[in-house]
């Protein structure tokens, strides 16, 4: 089994709680590994796991989990833990997985769920819409569309993003959530393969030549995903496209590490917005 052989592996290091003695990891924990690596890759799957099985109607729970040791993981080693889904019966499936430091092969092991009712607990079948998710997702094909458009098209998708992670997550007073502005911005959601919106944002004409991004919101279980990213960039290009030369923003300081990253500058003081802390950010297109 070679890395190439997954599109998928999740990077972590090896603390020292993990290991024994001799400062290599208990053999326990590779499971652990295993799961935090499926929880990702769920993730890249565009899919909010509680919010999706609520949805479909269904839970998944592992049947067998089986490893097979090749090589001891050490203190402080980079591993990249690998997986893919080798298998969807009627109403199970299986996923195979890989632990590789470096390209040495430590682990590897075999997840096997049944989709079931959650409350009967009786295996049901796989739903076709998770079945077509999955077998996507191993072709490579992108799990998420873009959507651009003005506010009369995309309310319905950006409004509850927006309330859940302002209003609700936030607590931004719902009077200061929703503005005039809304009406003449370009907006742009995330939408995965159910049609749930899972990020948005929007742009203004702040000035001639200078453009503004705003009301940039991604659903809690899909932070740490490029979500963020994909919309912050489409919201650019749609800026740069118009003729825009600058694009600003006010960042929420928690955030200031992510725009930074995608090429902005803190320009003046700190400043509190809707009781949040803010820093202004800039960027020339």
């Amino acid at each position: 089994m070679k890395r190439q052989d997954f599109r998928f592996a999740h990077r972590l290091r090896v603390r020292w709680v993990e290991v024994d003695m001799q400062q290599i990891v208990f053999n326990g924990h590779y499971l652990m590994y295993f799961d935090t690596a499926v929880t990702d890759y769920w993730r890249r799957l565009a899919m909010p796991y509680a919010a999706t099985m609520a949805q479909l109607g269904g839970d998944m729970y592992v049947k067998r989990a089986s490893v097979e040791y090749h090589a001891s993981a050490e203190m402080d080693d980079f591993l990249d833990v690998c997986m893919r889904c080798d298998r969807i019966g009627n109403s199970s499936m299986t996923f195979a997985g890989a632990i590789f430091r470096g390209d040495e092969l430590l682990i590897t092991g075999e997840l096997v769920y049944v989709y079931a009712d959650p409350v009967a607990k009786k295996s049901q079948p796989v739903p076709a819409a998770l079945r077509d998710m999955l077998e996507a997702f191993e072709r490579g094909e992108d799990m998420v569309q873009l959507h651009l458009g003005n506010w009369h098209d995309l309310q319905k998708l950006a409004s509850p993003l927006r309330t859940e992670v302002f209003v609700d997550e936030q607590k931004v007073p719902a009077e200061m959530e929703w503005d005039e502005d809304d009406k003449t911005a370009l907006h742009c959601v995330a939408v995965n393969r159910m049609g749930m919106p899972l990020a948005t944002g929007r742009l203004l004409q702040h000035a001639p030549g200078v453009a503004r991004i705003g009301r940039m919101a991604v659903k809690k279980p899909m932070r740490g995903s490029d979500l963020g990213r994909r919309v912050l960039h489409a919201l650019m290009d749609a800026a740069r496209a118009r003729g825009d030369r600058q694009v600003l923003l006010h960042a929420q300081c928690s955030a200031e590490g992510f725009y930074q990253r995608a090429g902005f500058a803190p320009h003046g003081a700190v400043f509190e917005e809707a009781g949040i802390a803010h820093i202004e950010m800039v960027r020339d297109l």
